[in-house]
C-alpha cells in the first residue's frame, strides 16, 4: 500500500477561459508532510493534528446466512428481462473477469480506496431494507460465506466523520462499494474514507467535504474509486482548481481515480433546486475516469455474456446513466478526434452493470438481505476493481489511464477488449422537468463511454500500454 500525503495548492484562477484550460496542464502539486497513520485490530493510532485515523481488520470468511429475508438471487425476473441480480461468479464470468482469477491475477499488493458517509445512528429502523447503518464485517463475512470469497482486508478513515460511533458500522453505500471491489479483486486491500454524516445538508456542504474527502483518498492508496457525483456548477473557482491540484497529484504519484458518472441522465443531481442539463464532478475531469451505467444481460448460469443496455433499460424504473458535455473543461487530446466529441469534454468514458444486476447483502437485526445493488455505485468499484487487476498484471501502478484506454478503443482491438453498448438513451424526467439526452450508439457515446470490459482482453492490453 502506498503511504502518501498531500496538502493541495490552492490555485488562483477565475476566468472561464482558465478553467477551460486547467485540464491540459498536468502541473505539480505542493507535497507536505501532513503524516497519516496505520491502525491495528487493538485500535487506531494518530500522528498529529491533520493525520488520519485509520482503523484496520481482517474479516474472516463466515457462514452462509441461513436468516434471508430477501433474496434477489431468487427472485423470479419479470417477463423478457434479465434476472434481478447475478452471483459474483456469473459477473466475473459475463466480464471476463473469472480467467484472471483463476491464473492469479486477484488484486494482491493493490488497495482501492471508496469514499462513503458515515451513519448518523448506531441504529436502523425497524423493518428497514435495506437498514440505514450495519456492521460492515458482519455483511462482508456473510457475502463471503454465502458466495465463497476469501476473507476481506478492511481499512477505514474516520479523521472527517467525528463522532463517537464505531468506526466499523456502516452505510449502504461503503458496504456496496466494498462487496463489489471485493468480487473484482478479492485479494486487494478495501479503504473507505468515512464522510460525515450531513454531507448533503447543502451543495456548499457536499462540494467542501467531498474535496477533503478526495484528497484522503488519494493519498493512501493505488486506486481510488468514488461513487459520488455532483453538478459542475456547485463548485467555486478556487474548489475547481483545488480539485485540479489534488487529481494533478494522484496522475503524478500513479494514482488511478475513477468516479460515477451519476445517476440522473443528462441532469446533475437535483437536490438543491431544478435540475440543469450538466454532467458532474468529479467524473468530468479530464483526470477522472468517468463511469456510466448498464443493465447486464448474461446467462445467470454459465455467466456467458448476451447483451448490455444503457441503465435503467426496459423495467428497471429509475436511475439513468449520467453522461453529456462539460461546461468547464475543454477536449482532452486523449478524447481528440473521438467520433461526437467536439470542443468539450465528454463523459463518460465507460460504463458496466449498474443496476438490477450486482447483488450485495445486508445483517442486521438477526436477519439477512440480499438485494440488487443500485445505479453507478456499483459500476464504479467493478472498474475500480478492474484497473487494479491491472496494476497487479502490470506489476506496477498505471495511474492516469485514460490515455491508454482510448488508445485501445481506437485500435482493432476495441471489439475484443469491450462490449460496445449501443441500446437506450439519458434522457430523464424529475418532477415535471424533462431533460432531453443523448442515445447510446456504435463506439464511445455521452451514455455509456466505450461500454463494459471484457478484462480478461483489456487488462492484459492496459498493462501493456501502462
Amino acid at each position: 500500500m502506498r503511504v502518501r500525503s498531500i496538502h493541495p495548492e490552492r490555485l488562483a484562477r477565475s476566468r472561464r477561459a482558465r478553467l477551460l484550460a486547467l485540464p491540459l496542464l498536468l502541473s505539480a502539486a505542493l507535497v507536505a508532510q501532513v503524516p497519516g497513520s496505520s491502525g491495528s485490530p487493538a485500535g487506531a493510532t494518530t500522528s498529529g493534528s491533520a493525520a488520519a485515523t485509520t482503523w484496520t481488520t481482517t474479516v474472516p470468511t463466515g457462514r452462509a446466512p441461513s436468516d434471508i429475508v430477501t433474496n434477489c438471487l431468487t427472485t423470479p425476473p419479470a417477463p423478457g428481462n434479465p434476472p434481478q441480480c447475478y452471483t459474483p461468479r456469473v459477473l466475473r464470468a459475463a466480464y471476463g473477469i473469472q480467467s484472471l482469477l483463476d491464473r492469479g491475477t486477484d488484486g494482491r499488493g493493490e488497495t482501492v480506496t471508496v469514499v462513503s458517509p458515515a451513519p448518523s445512528s448506531s441504529t436502523s429502523p425497524p423493518g428497514q431494507v435495506p437498514p440505514t447503518v450495519t456492521d460492515i464485517r458482519q455483511d462482508l463475512a456473510a457475502y463471503d460465506g454465502e458466495f465463497g470469497l476469501p476473507a476481506a482486508r478492511i481499512e477505514v478513515v474516520t479523521s472527517l466523520a467525528g463522532g463517537s460511533l464505531s468506526p466499523w458500522l456502516a452505510t449502504g453505500e461503503e458496504v456496496g462499494d466494498f462487496e463489489v471491489l471485493h468480487t473484482v479483486a478479492p485479494d486487494a486491500t478495501l479503504r473507505v474514507v468515512l464522510l460525515p454524516s450531513d454531507v448533503l445538508t447543502s451543495a456548499a456542504t457536499a462540494a467542501t467535504d467531498m474535496l477533503a474527502a478526495l484528497r484522503l483518498a488519494v493519498s493512501h492508496t493505488d486506486v481510488a474509486s468514488i461513487s459520488w457525483s455532483l453538478g459542475e456548477h456547485y463548485f467555486t473557482t478556487a474548489q475547481l482548481a483545488q480539485m485540479q491540484s489534488i487529481l494533478s497529484w494522484a496522475a503524478a504519484h500513479h494514482v488511478t481515480v475513477l468516479a460515477a458518472s451519476g445517476d440522473h441522465g443528462a441532469s446533475s443531481d437535483p437536490w438543491w433546486g431544478t435540475p440543469d442539463k450538466e454532467v458532474s464532478l468529479p467524473a468530468s475531469d479530464p483526470l477522472v475516469l468517468g463511469v456510466g451505467g448498464t443493465l447486464l444481460d448474461a446467462n445467470p448460469f454459465t455467466g456467458a455474456y448476451i447483451s448490455e443496455t444503457a441503465m435503467p433499460g426496459p423495467g428497471r424504473g429509475t436511475g439513468t446513466s449520467g453522461g453529456g458535455f462539460s461546461h468547464l473543461y475543454a477536449t482532452p487530446t486523449y478524447q481528440g478526434g473521438v467520433p461526437g466529441i467536439a470542443t468539450t469534454r465528454g463523459g463518460p468514458d465507460v460504463s458496466a452493470a449498474g443496476i438490477g444486476n450486482i447483488p450485495f447483502i445486508f445483517t442486521s437485526g438477526g436477519k439477512t438481505d440480499i438485494i440488487s445493488l443500485f445505479g453507478t455505485s456499483g459500476s464504479t468499484p467493478l472498474w475500480g476493481g478492474v484497473v487494479a487487476l491491472a496494476d497487479q498484471y502490470a506489476r506496477h501502478d498505471l495511474g492516469f489511464v485514460n490515455p491508454a484506454l482510448y488508445r485501445i478503443a481506437g485500435s482493432p482491438a476495441y471489439p475484443q477488449a469491450f462490449h460496445d453498448v449501443t441500446v437506450g438513451t439519458n434522457t430523464i424526467t424529475i418532477g415535471s422537468v424533462t431533460i432531453t439526452g443523448y442515445q447510446a450508439g456504435p463506439g464511445w457515446d455521452p451514455v455509456t463511454g466505450w461500454g463494459s470490459p471484457n478484462a480478461q482482453v483489456l487488462v492484459p492490453l492496459l498493462a501493456a500500454c501502462g
